[in-house]
C-alpha cells in the first residue's frame, strides 16, 4: 500500500480485500495494524493453517507446526510462547501482536466439544457426535474404507453428500 494514502482510504481498500478473499495474506505490519482496527483477530489456540498463513513472514511449515502443536495439546498463552515454538526471537513476531488472541479454553468444560477424527473413529465414537446417528456413522466408516481417508471437511461433505446445514452443525465436532 502507498504509505501516503489517507488512513480512511487504506482502511477501505484493505476491508474490501479482506471481505472478498478470506485467505488474503497480509503484506506488512501496517496491514496487520489496519486489519486489527477492522476487527480481524486470530485465536492462537484455535487457528488453522490458513489462519496462520494470513500473517506476513510465516512459512507454511511454521504454520503447520503451530497447528500440530495446538492439536497435540500445547496452549499458547502469549506471543513469547509462539516465538519459542517456532524457535524465533519474539521481536520477529512483535508486528503480528495486534491480530493474535490468546484465549484460554478449559479442557474439562462441558460446553467444549470433543473433536473426533472421522479417519480414525469407530462407529461408536462417531455416534457420540450430535447429529450423527448409527446409519450415518456406518456410512462414514464404509466410505472411508472404500475410498480412503477424508482429506478435509469439504471432502467429507462431498463424499457423503451432506447438506451445508449438516456440515455447519458437524464442523464443530470433526478434525482432520
Amino acid at each position: 500500500m502507498n504509505k501516503w494514502l489517507p488512513l480512511n482510504l487504506k482502511l477501505q481498500k484493505l476491508r474490501v480485500k479482506l471481505l472478498n478473499d478470506p485467505y488474503y495474506r497480509l503484506q506488512s505490519g501496517e496491514e496487520v495494524q489496519i486489519a486489527a482496527e477492522l476487527g480481524l483477530g486470530i485465536d492462537a489456540n484455535q487457528a488453522t493453517v490458513d489462519d496462520w498463513l494470513r500473517l506476513p513472514g510465516l512459512s507454511i511449515h511454521q504454520c503447520r507446526s503451530l497447528v500440530e502443536l495446538s492439536r497435540a495439546g500445547v496452549v499458547f498463552y502469549c506471543l513469547e510462547d509462539v516465538a519459542a515454538a517456532l524457535g524465533v526471537p519474539v521481536q520477529r513476531l512483535e508486528p503480528l501482536k495486534p491480530l493474535l488472541r490468546f484465549n484460554y479454553y478449559d479442557n474439562y468444560s462441558l460446553d467444549k466439544p470433543q473433536l473426533i477424527n472421522p479417519n480414525t473413529a469407530t462407529v461408536e465414537g462417531l455416534c457420540k457426535i450430535p447429529f450423527i446417528d448409527l446409519s450415518l456413522a456406518q456410512t462414514v466408516i464404509e466410505n472411508r474404507l472404500a475410498a480412503g481417508p477424508y482429506l478435509s471437511l469439504l471432502d467429507f461433505q462431498k463424499r457423503l453428500e451432506l447438506s451445508g446445514e449438516a456440515i455447519a452443525q458437524l464442523m464443530y465436532y470433526l478434525r482432520f
